[in-house]
């Protein structure tokens, strides 16, 4: 882990220094310059619906050609989605609306179903697949990008009128921008393309690229106007609140407003709560309540920040509405009736006690749909979450609190950029709920309030291409295309678009991607020749049987798996086995010890392991000789979902492992998307195929499944 900056070296809270720097318990206050602002607050009149320009011209745009809409979070894109869709169906075509996140997918799916029936709408995100030849689709960019392999293999058109990209800034994603890269390039012209997002900071650059690859306009609508004004504010560990940034600036340079510029200088800042403890919530929540700033959403650093933070905050603000925690508790019930895992929650007592959340990725999916339900209807004064949160998922608050100015990105922590920042106070201001929004930051070890009035209002950062080589993708263009073919399509890339940009960006791209992008195609050989030398595929670039069956693996580690079947590495004829053996394939999770040899581990469990592990050993070593990753295989994951498999107690499992239960669930729902993928192999491995279909069942219940299962 990288060493992080601290940005401001704290006073330690000891008894002697709490009088001096040191505050007791925080009270409520303002400065004077805020009540005009605060008086503000409110909800709109209920007036009737009228869309804003942009969406009108949004709408007129795609009719006539591709469309790529940039507007802030919250100002209406989806109704834009609704509104062409409802076009398109009328005239009897079909639509698919891609998505970068199941549970975006899964609020989509519900808004969708609300709307045009749920007859007319269906799902496919790998996890659900329901109504999947209805006239909508709502599914995740990976399934599309699979459908257009098959497109292209079977030589059969896609039965879609309208594709629709959301949040579209996942192109620049370094793990899956790759997946929408291909979808763009892989595309039939003939079906328009609607891509939705809040922040690119290069449309016009996207759009020439998708013109010169498709052959037609693409037309970019801006819209740079927040649906509800944001306005920020920085709480002082005393508890008042001041305007972050100076309100009038002539030279448009805007900066720290004086009281929080002679803060940030002061030699000795008091401090918001304990040196390296959590601030105190409970205070906090009490005074955005005296001014009228909740319901909020607090970015945290960590999931256990998060956890802590629940039992920070007490129970003052519900016991003073009674109707509240009525419809609270109604709610909760409603929504854990039947599922007696959510329903005895650790968590849930915080809340129904303080209406306050914890949200992460530790969290179940169906115990997080809880919280965003919740948090939707309005029943929740605060929801406690990482960064993560503030893409996908739609429940905007009347104020986001952001506590770092920095975040971990898997490696090392690095300062927020333009577009995270946006993402986050993009939750602040509920459209036809808030006159105003806020964004309110609190100072703290490593938070950078200079850094952060920058952020203010930078542009979002430009999206850059991400498009790599992978098996996967090698051996499904191999299925319907030879390598001169294959080299023009890569020619296509967004990447060979941008090497010819400017100075910089194109500088950049040369340097990745070659300056005629052979860097990228010589990767492509080199997979393609490792392909050939295990007998994938031939020396003419033709998928050999084994690269036909192997092309249907599309997941993270196809080769190694498909070793393991061609030479009976895997358990055939136990499902619960399987299920185990291809678990250590998908883990993502570091172990230092190893209990092979512990009493705890089932002797078949163990022989099946070592008999996988060891003979793909070799195979192995060649793709790490050669530069290619391949997973280590530990067998903790393993022993884990034969427990599972074997209906021992979910609790029991969770208590004796290194996982967090957001994490296990991950595990398994990942593990059942790759037996899917096995289970497509029934035509040439029937045994391996159908017991693949069977572990799936006993792998996927609840509470791991979620409300849509």
């Amino acid at each position: 882990m990288a060493m992080r900056k601290k940005f401001y070296p704290l006073k330690r809270h000891d008894n002697k220094s709490k009088n001096k720097t040191g505050i007791k318990q925080m009270q409520p206050g303002s400065d004077k310059s805020l009540k005009k602002v605060f008086e503000k607050i409110g909800k709109p009149e209920d007036n009737q619906f009228v869309p804003d320009p942009f969406q009108i011209q949004a709408i007129k745009a795609i009719m006539k050609s591709d469309c790529l809409v940039t507007a802030p979070t919250g100002s209406g894109k989806t109704w834009i989605a609704e509104q062409v869709a409802q076009k398109v169906i009328q005239k009897k075509g079909k639509v698919w609306y891609a998505t970068p996140l199941k549970a975006l997918t899964n609020s989509i799916h519900a808004q969708f179903s609300q709307l045009f029936g749920k007859k007319n709408v269906g799902i496919l995100t790998g996890d659900i697949k329901e109504n999947p030849d209805a006239a909508i689709v709502i599914g995740t960019t990976e399934i599309l990008r699979n459908q257009l392999y098959d497109a292209m293999y079977t030589g059969e058109n896609l039965t879609c009128d309208l594709i629709i990209l959301d949040e579209a800034h996942f192109l620049g994603d370094e793990q899956r921008g790759v997946v929408w890269e291909e979808i763009m390039i892989y595309l039939p012209v003939r079906i328009p393309l609607l891509l939705l997002s809040a922040t690119i900071g290069n449309p016009f650059q996207i759009t020439k690229w998708l013109e010169s690859i498709r052959g037609k306009r693409c037309i970019v609508i801006e819209n740079h106007d927040r649906p509800v004004p944001l306005f920020p504010l920085f709480m002082h560990p005393s508890g008042t609140l001041f305007p972050l940034m100076e309100l009038f600036v002539e030279d448009k340079k805007q900066k720290l407003y004086k009281k929080v510029f002679k803060f940030t200088n002061a030699k000795n800042r008091p401090s918001m709560g304990h040196a390296g403890k959590l601030p105190p919530f409970g205070d906090i929540l009490n005074i955005l309540d005296k001014y009228h700033l909740l319901p909020a959403i607090f970015f945290l650093k960590s999931r256990a920040d998060c956890d802590q933070a629940i039992k920070l905050c007490n129970s003052n603000l519900l016991s003073k509405n009674p109707k509240k925690k009525d419809a609270l508790h109604l709610k909760i019930n409603e929504l854990v009736s039947g599922n007696p895992h959510l329903a005895n929650h650790k968590q849930r007592s915080f809340l129904e006690q303080t209406a306050t959340a914890s949200h992460h990725s530790g969290h179940l999916p169906a115990w997080k749909v809880v919280v965003e339900t919740l948090m939707a209807k309005g029943l929740l004064d605060a929801m406690f979450a990482t960064s993560t949160v503030a893409a996908g998922v739609n429940f905007p608050a009347r104020s986001v609190l952001v506590l770092n100015s920095d975040r971990f990105n898997g490696v090392e922590f690095m300062g927020l950029t333009p577009s995270e920042f946006q993402q986050m106070t993009g939750r602040a201001g509920r459209r036809g709920m808030d006159n105003i929004g806020f964004a309110i930051v609190l100072p703290g070890k490593f938070m950078d309030l200079n850094y952060v009035a920058k952020l203010i209002n930078s542009p979002p950062l430009d999206i850059e291409s991400q498009i790599t080589i992978n098996f996967s993708m090698v051996l499904n263009l191999l299925l319907s295309h030879n390598p001169d073919q294959i080299k023009l399509l890569l020619e296509k890339s967004f990447a060979s678009h941008m090497i010819l940009s400017g100075k910089k960006k194109g500088k950049k791209a040369r340097k990745r991607f070659g300056t005629d992008l052979e860097l990228l195609w010589i990767d492509f050989l080199e997979h393609m020749d490792f392909l050939i030398d295990e007998q994938f595929v031939t020396k003419q670039g033709i998928l050999t049987e084994d690269g036909i069956w192997a092309s249907k693996l599309r997941i993270d580690a196809p080769l190694l798996v498909a070793q393991g079947i061609r030479k009976d590495l895997l358990p055939q004829n136990d499902p619960a086995l399987l299920a185990c053996i291809i678990g250590s394939f998908v883990n993502e999770k570091e172990f230092n010890d190893d209990p092979l040899y512990s009493q705890a581990l089932p002797k078949k469990l163990k022989d099946v392991f070592l008999d996988a592990r060891q003979g793909l050993k070799p195979f192995a070593i060649k793709l790490l000789e050669k530069g290619f990753n391949a997973p280590n295989l530990f067998v903790q994951p393993c022993l884990l979902i034969y427990q599972w498999a074997h209906d021992e107690a979910w609790e029991d499992i969770i208590i004796g492992s290194d996982f967090a239960e957001g994490d296990l669930a991950r595990l398994i729902l990942r593990t059942g998307d790759n037996l899917r993928q096995i289970a497509k192999l029934e035509d040439t491995f029937p045994v391996i195929a159908k017991s693949a279909k069977k572990a799936i069942g006993l792998i996927l219940k609840e509470p791991i499944v979620t409300f849509y299962n």
